[in-house]
């Protein structure tokens, strides 16, 4: 299964590069969240809905792009969670730092993630309590990995005050910022050891990179020390949170 996943990410991969290198337009729209949208977002949701319902007709899948409603999806125990690009801020401004995520929930727990960034060539992925990186053919297990002083991942496009103040209170420490759900990645290989989340994310940002980096070694936990939960609830919005090595 994990093999399968990890091909399907790369064909929304495929069809998010046709949109990138300009082979089709790119037609950035605005949701009602005032989030962008595009082409790209559109095609990668076609190919990897089509991909899960050939490959597991019996499991339903939560797109970002097409979230069924609260009662449809309301006693789901096991799901498939996406988002076909995360990180689209990133993708109009051309930088490479997005994902395709693709995660399986039981029971309210990412069990299985994939998160492929195609500009990169990077693929991350992880299921029963493993995690592997694959970089253009070159595959290797990861793990977290400490270190003095800590490395503290930040998003590139979401800086707020509270995020601010926390750093400021952090003792002594360095910081790097990247897109979508890389950061996760990072912990989770080893390059960075904490990664504090204040700002709104969804639940489709983060369920394969949790997967990712908990079957790493790492934690995910919001701030009241509660493991963040998939389990099928009303809100989209995950709490604040933390993934570290700690």
């Amino acid at each position: 299964m994990l093999e399968a996943i990890c091909q399907l990410a790369r064909e929304a991969g495929d069809a998010i590069m046709q949109v990138y290198k300009g082979n089709k337009p790119m037609d950035v729209a605005s949701k009602l969240d005032d989030s962008p949208v595009t082409a790209a977002d559109i095609a990668a949701h076609e190919v990897i809905v089509r991909g899960l319902q050939t490959l597991t007709p019996d499991i339903p899948v939560l797109s970002e792009e097409d979230p069924p409603t609260w009662s449809v999806r309301q006693n789901w125990q096991r799901y498939w969670l996406v988002d076909p690009l995360d990180g689209t801020k990133e993708f109009i401004k051309g930088n490479g730092e997005f994902t395709v995520n693709i995660a399986l929930i039981e029971n309210g727990k990412p069990t299985l993630g994939v998160v492929y960034a195609p500009v990169l060539k990077v693929m991350y992925f992880a299921a029963e309590g493993k995690a592997w990186k694959d970089e253009s053919g070159n595959c290797s297990q990861i793990h977290v990995s400490d270190a003095r002083p800590p490395l503290v991942v930040v998003s590139r496009s979401h800086a707020d005050d509270e995020l601010k103040e926390y750093l400021s209170q952090l003792g002594e420490h360095q910081t790097t910022a990247i897109g979508s759900s890389l950061k996760f990645c990072l912990v989770a290989e080893g390059q960075a050891q904490l990664y504090p989340r204040f700002g709104p994310t969804s639940i489709w940002d983060t369920a394969a990179g949790h997967a990712v980096a908990v079957a790493a070694g790492a934690y995910v936990r919001d701030w009241q020390g509660r493991t963040l939960d998939y389990t099928p609830r009303e809100s989209f919005i995950n709490p604040g949170f933390r993934v570290s090595i700690y």
